[in-house]
């Protein structure tokens, strides 16, 4: 199975493993090109992967074990073909997110689960992100890199320029310096740039963003990590947007 980045790259494919991630590629019509089943896996899952043209492996007792990428590997696994997207795919999103330096694959992972949650229309790995597709970044992504287009790749100021010449407002994070979240209008097209979990945005970046915003910490916390961050944001922007109820 495709496990190195390098080998997913050359390959145009990665893993997924277990029922849920297998269930949400096949929901969001991913491209399954191989499942692998061991004893316990769920037959009509299976089933499912193989109809829609995946070729089968049964693999007996102990296999998925030793070639998994968990430490207790649940009993089905896939290849799925790459899911790349190019920047011109966004060109009609009104709200993308932009990672820049993101190197946890957890946080990375999370980013994408609260994006696709919060409606986002991309996101977008820059060059020096930690590899969307890795097996810890897909599995903390729940399987919402599936409903998200998600673009790997591209340097951060020629991002930020295409998102800045569509007409979109770059908004990103400043833990001490910015506006307050809240007071930052969110409502019109955005690329919200999120940095690096230790560092935050490269100066380089932070000048060509249109505002920073801030989210205030009342306790001892200095700032939240970049998952947290993204999903107050990202919701943030969600809230903006709702239609105000008649009381």
């Amino acid at each position: 199975m495709v496990e190195k980045s390098g080998a997913r790259r050359e390959e145009k494919a990665f893993v997924v493993e277990g029922p849920k991630l297998l269930a949400e590629a096949i929901r969001g019509g991913a491209t399954i090109l191989d499942v692998f089943a061991a004893p316990g896996a769920d037959a009509d899952l299976v089933d499912q992967a193989v109809a829609g043209g995946a070729h089968r492996h049964e693999l007996a007792p102990g296999v998925l074990e030793r070639v998994a990428d968990t430490v207790t590997p649940q009993p089905v696994a896939a290849v799925i073909a790459s899911l790349d997207v190019t920047l011109d795919a966004l060109d009609a999103a009104e709200f993308v997110v932009v990672c820049v330096d993101v190197r946890d694959p957890g946080n990375l992972g999370t980013v994408l689960r609260v994006a696709e949650a919060a409606g986002a229309g991309g996101v977008i790995c820059c060059e020096s992100c930690v590899d969307a597709f890795s097996p810890k970044t897909v599995r903390a992504s729940a399987g919402s890199l599936f409903h998200v287009p998600v673009v790997a790749g591209g340097e951060p100021l020629e991002v930020l320029d295409r998102m800045g010449r569509r007409g979109m407002h770059r908004v990103g994070t400043d833990p001490h310096a910015g506006a307050p979240y809240d007071t930052v209008d969110l409502t019109r097209p955005t690329a919200l740039v999120l940095g690096n979990e230790a560092h935050g945005l490269p100066g380089s970046v932070a000048s060509e963003l249109d505002v920073t915003v801030t989210i205030p910490m009342a306790g001892r916390t200095e700032s939240l990590n970049v998952g947290m961050a993204a999903a107050v944001l990202c919701f943030e922007r969600a809230r903006q947007r709702r239609p105000h109820q008649a009381t």
